[in-house]
């Protein structure tokens, strides 16, 4: 059977992050400079690789990393919302301290495993990896062998690699991400196998 290489980084740092400001598919936030730096150091990475396919979410911050190495790598960029960040509802753009005791119920009923409970006005995490998953298996469908680029959020992938690596996505929150990390895995006989995670070497000196 043939094998796929996923890599998948987080996007680079915006002021929503360096804040400490819920950010989620409700907000279109920019890279500020610090993040910048970021997605320049990680285009620099990613050359090491030979990637086929260069996929971002539909929200600024992920364009705008990707975009470092589309223009780097020649590679055209692809945009899916499928892709775009859990949306955090009546929660967007609020520091997380504001929402915190609320956040905190919530997760104490995901982590019962009540993953289809969402927030308000917002998504569950089951609905955020069905809709992931299905363009994920669509391109692994169409490219026979080779490497996939994803430049994604941070939730996101937590939802998505808890499930990978068979914690189940209620346990989500063992996942660690960092603006600018990248994480390899290998799908084969229809699993993903993680490769590394949460790298962030070729960030050094920021």
């Amino acid at each position: 059977m043939s094998e796929i290489r996923l890599l998948i980084a987080r996007h680079g740092e915006t002021d929503y992050n360096k804040n400490g400001l819920m950010q989620g598919r409700g907000i279109d936030a920019s890279l500020n400079s610090k993040g910048i730096k970021q997605a320049k150091k990680l285009a620099s990475y990613l050359l090491n690789y030979e990637a086929n396919i260069l996929v971002s979410s539909s929200l600024k911050r992920a364009i705008e990393t990707a975009g470092y190495f589309s223009k780097r790598s020649g590679l055209p960029l692809i945009q899916s919302p499928s892709l775009d960040e859990m949306d955090f509802g009546e929660f967007e753009g609020k520091p997380y301290e504001e929402v915190i005791v609320e956040l905190a119920e919530i997760d104490q009923a995901w982590k019962r495993g009540e993953i289809n409970i969402r927030i308000p006005g917002g998504e569950s995490p089951m609905e955020v990896y069905n809709r992931a998953m299905e363009v994920i298996l669509s391109m692994i469908n169409k490219q026979p062998e080779g490497l996939i680029t994803l430049v994604i959020h941070g939730r996101l992938m937590r939802i998505l690699f808890a499930e990978w690596l068979g914690y189940g996505i209620k346990n989500m929150h063992l996942i660690e991400h960092e603006n600018g990390a990248v994480n390899q895995f290998v799908h084969k006989h229809g699993a993903f196998s993680p490769i590394y995670l949460n790298k962030t070497s070729h960030l050094n000196g920021l």
